[in-house]
């Protein structure tokens, strides 16, 4: 099956390493695939980075990530009213089935990534009403003033509004409840690069937009991109020394200096702004995958400080990532305000008080749970999970691991199907209230949408609510520390490390690693 993966890849892919600067293709591959091609449904970083190719929002962040002008060219607070934003529209811009764009469409993506099977709408969570008050012209109005609207908006995609209307493409594809759509394997926008064909798993082929309004202002110089995801490590490494592919994400750690050292080949690396932890069901009554009846040993405070101490951090990063991480004590990557060193100050390993929190809690004789976890997602996602059984073990607890690839995975999160999970967090706002929006705030109708962990503060709730119309800084910071205070004491997420990245490449192609791990192939150049 893999020989005939390979056979597969290399006739998808016949522009060599020989062939790349001429023919301008580029053959991409990363370890997992888009979940979807419906910018509104999956707030996921491979989705949105795919999706970046093909749909633009009116604010992104270049490669530096840096805040810069998408579909919008200017934007301010309204000098009239403090709860509104107003965003001047880039003109004469068409998408790619040549209908102009204007403000109806903005208005119309924005109030459907607002809808209730979005998973963006934690990011538009303050939002009163957006209304079109010119053809090129938008206003955002917030329950209070909203000091980094803007900075929420760098992955909120804009669709074509005709084209959703003629496709049955009105409403967000219902991803955890498994729903196909004509916007989940079609697209429509305006950016660089269209969608030429999908095969989900297999291959995704884009083509350079003719009509692309950023021409003379980016390089430009791919033509067409190939993307094919290659879950397994060894396979997508060949392809990349044999030439079949030409830039690869998820460069797998023990093979650094294997492509660093061929001939034609660089790495090229940067801290990520992500972070890698364990979720744990700790309202629940009773969990599903233990063997303790009637209780729940996650609810209990000591549990959870003793399989916190329990982790050996610098094992992880020594051993299974080869040092190609930075070992964290908070669920919060040290690009984000609010991060301090000493919320990321990382826990001493400590088996001996750990089995005594354990004894403490009447779990002297330890239990047994399953650990879910992503295989296809994350740098070595599955090898830490299968180092964190052994550490767990250590204290008492037999961890069960059920790895699965990350379409599967992320729902048992959303549907609250899972009691001890990983998950990864990027934070695009580069703000706490990004992740106190998803992960921290009682889960509902328009918060807390990826928190698995069932942690529910009316207190915290409201804290959280506060920080969108704040405009105080000084008092907006010392909110969220309080915040980060609680998530920290209640012990509320395990982390684990901040990722870093490594890009593998071949030696001509010119970019830079972006921490949000989201290339933009429009700034790719070539020697």
């Amino acid at each position: 099956m893999m020989k005939k993966r390979l056979c597969v890849l290399a006739t998808a892919m016949m522009v060599g390493m020989s062939g790349i600067a001429a023919a301008k293709t580029l053959n991409w591959a990363r370890s997992g695939d888009s979940l979807t091609m419906d910018p509104h449904a999956q707030n996921e970083g491979p989705t949105h980075t795919l999706n970046h190719q093909i749909y633009e929002p009116l604010v992104l962040r270049d490669s530096k990530g840096i805040i810069e002008a998408g579909l919008a060219t200017e934007w301010a607070p309204s000098a009239s009213n403090p709860n509104v934003w107003v965003f001047k529209l880039r003109q004469g811009v068409k998408f790619h089935n040549g209908a102009a764009f204007d403000s109806e469409d903005v208005v119309f993506s924005l109030k459907r990534a607002m809808s209730v099977n979005s998973d963006m709408k934690e990011l538009l969570s303050s939002v009163k009403e957006v209304r079109a008050v010119g053809k090129y012209t938008i206003e955002i109005e917030t329950e209070g003033p909203n000091p980094i609207m803007v900075n929420n908006l760098t992955n909120m995609f804009i669709m074509d509004k005709g084209w959703a209307e003629a496709n049955n493409a009105v409403d967000v594809q219902d991803f955890e409840g498994g729903e196909e759509t004509f916007s989940s394997r079609n697209a429509n926008g305006t950016g660089a690069y269209k969608l030429i064909s999908r095969e989900p798993d297999a291959k995704t082929v884009l083509e350079k937009f003719d009509g692309y309004w950023g021409k003379g202002q980016f390089p430009l110089e791919v033509t067409k991109v190939v993307y094919t995801p290659i879950q397994n490590a060894a396979t997508r490494v060949a392809a990349l020394l044999s030439g079949e592919v030409h830039f690869m994400q998820d460069l797998p750690v023990q093979d650094l200096a294997r492509v660093a050292n061929k001939s034609g080949l660089k790495v090229e690396k940067a801290p990520q702004n992500r972070v890698i932890f364990f979720g744990l069901n700790q309202g629940d009554a009773d969990l599903k995958s233990d063997n303790v009846s009637g209780k729940n040993p996650f609810a209990d405070k000591r549990v959870r400080q003793a399989m916190n101490m329990a982790i050996n951090r610098a094992a992880i990063q020594k051993i299974v990532m080869r040092d190609q991480s930075i070992p964290a004590g908070v669920a919060m990557p040290p690009f984000v305000n609010g991060w301090t060193e000493a919320l990321d100050a990382v826990p001493a390993n400590d088996i001996k008080k750990a089995k005594t929190l354990m004894d403490q809690a009447g779990y002297g004789n330890g239990f047994s749970v399953t650990l879910n976890c992503p295989n296809d997602r994350y740098i070595n996602d599955e090898a830490i999970c299968q180092a964190a059984v052994g550490m767990m073990a250590k204290i008492g607890i037999k961890v069960n691991l059920d790895a699965k690839p990350k379409a599967q995975h992320f729902p048992l999160i959303n549907t609250l199907a899972t009691d001890f999970y990983m998950l990864g967090w990027g934070v695009p706002t580069f703000d706490s209230e990004y992740i106190f929006n998803y992960l921290v705030h009682t889960k509902g109708p328009k918060f807390g949408s990826w928190n698995g962990t069932r942690f529910s503060n009316t207190d915290v709730d409201a804290k959280i609510q506060s920080l969108a119309a704040e405009t105080n800084l000084k008092k907006r910071n010392a909110t969220i520390a309080e915040i980060w205070e609680v998530v920290q004491e209640e012990v509320v997420y395990l982390p684990i490390h901040h990722q870093v990245l490594n890009w593998g490449m071949t030696e001509d192609i010119q970019t830079i690693v972006q921490p949000e791990d989201q290339p933009k192939i429009k700034y790719f150049s070539y020697k």
